[in-house]
């Protein structure tokens, strides 16, 4: 009685196992594989997804630099040989970082090869700390700004001059930069 105990028990098992086996097969079949596929997929377009969005902010910041830099015609102020929106922010942010401006000049723009180069000298007064803000801030403009050359005063003949050590933390630094302005224009443009 026991043996066949078992071995109606042991078809029921089989019999159950078949039927779990078949069932899934016709309910579930390939839907493990196919959500896997779209699973892969969904990764994919999420990437491509990422990738256009940094390609959108990155597009943006370019639509910045042109908006900031180009002019439309040469009597636009960005074009001028003194840009006084260009001077404006120069001297903002050299106020904003407590940097004493001894002077700027402008000198003529200079025709290059596809755009415009407007020249400034600049003197200041100020710790090398403070400088280094300067070009920072400078760096950060949307203004395209070209550093051309700088030149720290520090001559042996200062250094002997000063009793105090306080009066050498501020250097004077002469710079050479210039901005950078692309011209909108239709056919040849005269300098």
């Amino acid at each position: 009685m026991a043996e066949k105990r078992n071995l109606i028990l042991l078809g029921v098992v089989v019999l159950l196992s078949i039927s779990f086996f078949m069932g899934s097969s016709m309910l579930i079949g390939e839907k493990p594989l196919t959500i896997k596929m779209l699973e892969q997929e969904q990764e994919e377009l999420n990437e491509n997804l990422i990738s256009a969005q940094i390609l959108a902010s990155k597009l943006d910041r370019v639509y910045t630099l042109f908006q900031e830099n180009l002019a439309l015609s040469l009597k636009d102020s960005l074009a001028e040989d003194a840009s006084m929106p260009f001077l404006r922010d120069l001297t903002d942010k050299l106020e904003g970082l407590n940097i004493e401006v001894m002077s700027i000049k402008p000198r003529k723009r200079i025709k290059e090869k596809g755009y415009y180069r407007s020249p400034y000298e600049l003197t200041v007064k100020c710790s090398f700390d403070q400088f280094g803000e300067f070009l920072t801030e400078l760096e950060r403009s949307p203004r395209l700004v070209n550093i051309d050359d700088f030149i720290v005063k520090n001559g042996i003949e200062r250094v002997k001059s000063k009793m105090k050590e306080e009066d050498l933390v501020d250097q004077v630094f002469e710079l050479g930069l210039s901005t950078i302005t692309l011209v909108k224009g239709k056919g040849k443009i005269k300098s």
